[in-house]
């Protein structure tokens, strides 16, 4: 069980490791594809991948289990990235960067309302002030000034709010012994389904011969078989494992993966408020994380 918790850890990150990247390919699409494209084409990519390497079709147990895969999709990949990608368009993408980093805050939230398997300690709430300390310096620190805008605002934090959601009801699938692939491809079929009158409001076209562009042929197979298929297998693996509040922990880490990758691919400078913000980020994921894992460890020696 304790290799199994520290695959678990390591799945996670490099999950997040490849999520806290994504926002390059997206930048990079969004020169030839609208954000409901960019969405469309990956998901499908991805729910095809996954076809591919399991193609065994799912045997739903309950009818009211399907109910559960149609609010995974619709939550964790319809109205996430779309309320995400509307917000970028009214706020500022520091704004949403923060905001979305509540992310572990509200699911542990609606985990312990709605499930009450996951109890809150106060080092929780202490990581997770620590870390949104951190998150906000790392997020301001190319930024002269603060601006709110109330819609922008508004729908990044619902944006937050529906991937709580898309974790309580992953949460709670994990418990039906279904396979991981399988429960992905569930989900993204779902997703896509509620996607579609998104693509008739948005002007989709599909425009094949976009994709003669190494740069966008690239970019969209890194979102459609790494950031989709692999990693919402790898993420919903991860939060069967360890619970979707200590999983869900490791949002705090996508900030500092930016800067990162940022220096690396970007060639951006650094500069002392991010370096500060990345430490408390991390800080603030430890105490969370070490906290809630050694409270349950001392519960099953008891």
């Amino acid at each position: 069980m304790e290799n199994k918790h520290t695959v678990g850890h390591i799945v996670a990150i490099l999950t997040i490791a490849i999520w806290g990247t994504t926002f390059i390919s997206t930048k990079l699409l969004l020169n030839d594809f609208t954000p409901i494209e960019i969405l469309f084409f990956r998901f499908i990519m991805g729910l095809i991948a996954l076809i591919i390497v399991y193609p065994h079709r799912l045997k739903v147990k309950d009818k009211k289990h399907e109910l559960l895969f149609a609010g995974a999709g619709l939550c964790g990949v319809t109205l996430y990235y779309l309320l995400e990608n509307i917000a970028l368009t009214y706020t500022m993408a520091s704004n949403v960067g923060v905001i979305c980093s509540l992310a572990p805050f509200f699911t542990a939230i609606l985990i312990y309302l709605f499930l009450k398997d996951e109890p809150l300690r106060g080092n929780f709430f202490i990581g997770f002030v620590v870390a949104m300390v951190g998150i906000s310096l790392i997020s301001f620190s190319g930024t002269s000034n603060f601006q709110l805008n109330p819609l922008g605002d508004l729908l990044a934090v619902g944006a937050t709010i529906v991937w709580a959601f898309y974790s309580l009801f992953t949460r709670k699938i994990s418990s039906y012994g279904y396979n991981t692939i399988q429960i992905t491809r569930r989900m993204f079929f779902y997703g896509i389904i509620f996607m579609l009158p998104a693509l008739f409001l948005y002007n989709f076209r599909l425009g094949i011969e976009r994709f003669a562009n190494p740069v966008n042929l690239f970019n969209i197979i890194f979102l459609g078989l790494g950031a989709s298929a692999l990693c919402f297998v790898t993420w919903n693996f991860a939060l069967k494992v360890l619970g979707a509040v200590r999983t869900s922990i490791y949002i705090y880490m996508i900030p500092v993966i930016t800067v990162v990758t940022s220096m690396i691919i970007l060639h951006e400078k650094i500069t002392g408020m991010a370096a500060l913000g990345t430490i408390l980020t991390l800080a603030g994921l430890f105490v969370s994380e070490g906290k809630i894992y050694f409270l349950k460890k001392k519960a099953a020696q008891v």
